[in-house]
């Protein structure tokens, strides 16, 4: 004997609700939307767990050992290990197959010469150069120009280093001729050159600066003859956890992240 017509509607009702909710729970895997972890939400705290290994400009240090500590908390079960060097050195890495699974350079020039061996770039932020000296600024100085002096020991970065090439960039056009008593493999390495009484001046980035107060004075160089810095971040395409390299990648340009960016002297792209 067939149902009434209200039995049925109910029964059907009930059938379709008990379908629905296996699929409902299908649809939250725990680890959140690709936009939940874009845009820093709760959700974020839900990312694929997973151990990252991150290739990082030497430039990054300080802020990036924040930033790691920051996404860990919002992200329990994953760990970020990160592994800092000059821009050329990371990419020498990549092309060799080191197991990482994001990059973080201080270029475009060098990220867009590894476009094989990543996922789409993102800028994360931007930076300066700044001459740093001797605390106190023994000799004086005052600009590019006083660079030129030959009784001034100069260190730059080397040339296939990023902030060497910037270096040169603002250098050359203001035709300011320098010969560096040192080129070095990274900044970090012109900074300890400055603040350990081995050079007197060096160009390095602004953050950089700022992480040796105590030791180095920042002299600014005006926008004009200044050069921008751009730090793109991409997964790297031999990662084993691309979905957690992704979504730590996007959680960079969070509000939570350039927070952390910009209190270490970074600039928002």
């Amino acid at each position: 004997m067939s149902l009434p017509l209200t039995r049925r509607r109910t029964a059907a009702a009930v059938l379709t609700a008990a379908l629905l909710v296996p699929l409902a729970a299908c649809g939250d895997d725990g680890s959140g939307t690709a936009k939940d972890r874009a845009d820093g939400s709760g959700a974020a705290s839900r990312a694929p767990r997973a151990d990252l290994t991150v290739l990082a400009a030497s430039s990054l240090t300080d802020v990036f050992k924040e930033a790691g500590a920051a996404y860990e908390k919002a992200n329990p079960g994953t760990e970020v290990t990160f592994s800092f060097a000059g821009s050329q050195e990371l990419a020498a890495q990549v092309r060799q197959g080191a197991p990482a699974d994001a990059l973080v350079t201080a270029d475009t020039r060098t990220m867009d010469g590894l476009s094989g061996d990543t996922g789409e770039p993102v800028v994360i932020a931007e930076n300066r150069l700044v001459i740093a000296t001797g605390e106190g600024n023994p000799e004086k100085v005052e600009g590019l120009d006083d660079l030129a002096d030959p009784e001034l020991k100069v260190v730059l970065a080397a040339p296939e280093v990023p902030v060497g090439r910037y270096s040169r960039q603002i250098l050359d056009a203001q035709r300011i001729e320098v010969k560096p008593v040192s080129q070095e493999p990274n900044v970090r390495a012109v900074l300890s050159k400055v603040a350990l009484g081995e050079a007197d001046a060096g160009l390095i980035y602004r953050t950089d600066a700022a992480t040796a107060t105590d030791k180095v004075d920042a002299i600014e160089i005006p926008d004009a003859e200044n050069a921008i810095a751009s730090y793109p971040a991409a997964t790297l395409k031999t990662s084993k956890h691309s979905e957690a390299a992704a979504a730590f990648v996007a959680w960079l340009s969070t509000p939570e992240a350039q927070k952390i960016l910009q209190g270490a002297g970074f600039q928002q792209p």
